[in-house]
């Protein structure tokens, strides 16, 4: 029989052990306990879920990669995707792509009496992933592509559509110009507002036809600007980067969603040490808290840590009942403060109480992601630490004598 531990359990779970003092250090324990258990689930959740957000709105929008041409200098205006060495077919054979789409971007200016807006016309063609898109819409559809003469229909952000007073099915002309050349000249008709969230996209982005964007490029029919690449698992990109880039020829490039827009992956980055900085000092709260009720409850139990010595117990079995008997007494305080952590993250979850500005957040709600290796991750990682921080202290039974415990009053 393990003597330490089913002492332990006896004291632990004895209904007539407790003065008044005990059961307020003990509340005050589990107390601790518990906030540092809904603290640490809080902020991992959230912290996690807006990191996943965020990268997932850039990536669903404009594609996890892009290739484009190495002509294109960086410019809005794309240039011509070279054919030499781009194995499209073998691209959407691997196994993490789940999609890809082809579009050509030009830059220009959207007017009418009331204001006007710089923006990038994105011409996308008929494979464009509308089902992933949806999810951005606020009002209307997305453009219906066929690539069959020209299609009018575009879809702007609501922040353009703010700006400009506009609605669906209203027309609006946008004006382009190339070097050299007169100003361009197209007539569009609203079918779609959308809402990304993320300022660097809904202040510029359009998302009309390819043909449209061919033409005012002075591109042939076949001829494209760019492929955005929809990948199935976000945080395979950085794997799988490297192997699209050996298929799409040594004329063209590859360029990840989170390089496209680095100063959104420095704001997601803060979430990493925001989280680590919250979760130390919780631990280090629970830590105190939880030595300062072992130290009590040894000065308590003075009578019989001298009892248990005469008795023949030695110091190191004495120590593992003072320990066993704190960590037993943090449990309560473990379930209920993930009970109450789970509660409130998964009404977040679904109800989405909390909100943010997304003018400095790029996301609209605290968004929310549970993971059960993390939730007993946590639970784990404070009875363990707890647990080893307990050692030192526990060490005061050795100097208490036998014969003055046993006096003790």
């Amino acid at each position: 029989m393990n003597f330490p531990l089913y002492f332990s359990k006896k004291i632990a779970f004895s209904k007539d052990n407790k003065n008044n003092l005990s059961r307020v250090i003990v509340f005050i324990g589990r107390l601790s306990v518990a906030l540092g258990v809904i603290v640490s689930l809080i902020t991992i959740s959230t912290g996690v879920g807006s990191k996943k957000a965020i990268k997932e709105r850039m990536a669903d929008f404009s594609g996890h990669i892009s290739v484009k041409s190495k002509q294109s200098n960086n410019s809005y205006n794309s240039s011509i995707l070279s054919n030499d060495g781009l194995l499209l077919d073998k691209i959407k054979a691997l196994p993490d792509v789940a999609s890809t789409q082809k579009y050509v971007a030009v830059s220009g200016i959207l007017r009418n009496e009331h204001n006007f807006a710089g923006i990038i016309f994105k011409g996308v063609g008929k494979d464009f992933d509308s089902a992933r898109f949806r999810k951005f819409l606020v009002a209307g559809h997305a453009p219906v592509i066929t690539e069959q003469g020209f299609n009018n229909g575009i879809c702007i952000s609501q922040k353009i559509a703010t700006d400009l007073h506009l609605k669906i099915k209203d027309s609006i002309v946008a004006i382009f110009s190339k070097e050299n050349q007169s100003p361009l000249y197209r007539k569009f008709e609203v079918v779609g507002i959308y809402k990304t969230d993320i300022k660097m996209i809904d202040d510029l982005f359009v998302i009309g036809g390819i043909n449209h964007a061919r033409k005012i490029q002075g591109m042939k029919d076949a001829e494209i600007g760019g492929i955005d690449i929809f990948l199935k698992n976000i945080n395979n990109i950085d794997d799988d980067t490297p192997k699209i880039d050996e298929l799409v020829g040594y004329k063209n490039y590859t360029v990840k969603a989170t390089d496209e827009y680095p100063q959104i992956m420095d704001f997601i980055a803060i979430f990493d040490t925001n989280i680590a900085l919250i979760i130390t000092i919780m631990l280090v709260v629970v830590i105190i808290n939880i030595i300062m009720v072992l130290l009590i409850l040894i000065i308590e139990r003075t009578n019989s840590i001298g009892m248990l010595k005469t008795l023949g117990a030695t110091n190191g079995q004495i120590r593992m009942i003072f320990i066993n008997y704190t960590l037993m007494i943090m449990i309560p305080g473990l379930v209920f403060g993930n009970l109450i952590g789970l509660a409130f993250l998964f009404i977040q979850k679904y109800f989405g109480i909390i909100t943010l500005n997304p003018e400095n957040y790029y996301i609209s709600v605290v968004p929310v992601e549970i993971n059960l290796i993390q939730i007993v991750s946590i639970s784990l990682g404070i009875l363990i630490v707890s647990g080893i921080s307990l050692v030192l202290p526990s060490y005061l039974i050795s100097k208490i004598s036998p014969v003055k415990a046993i006096k003790y009053n």
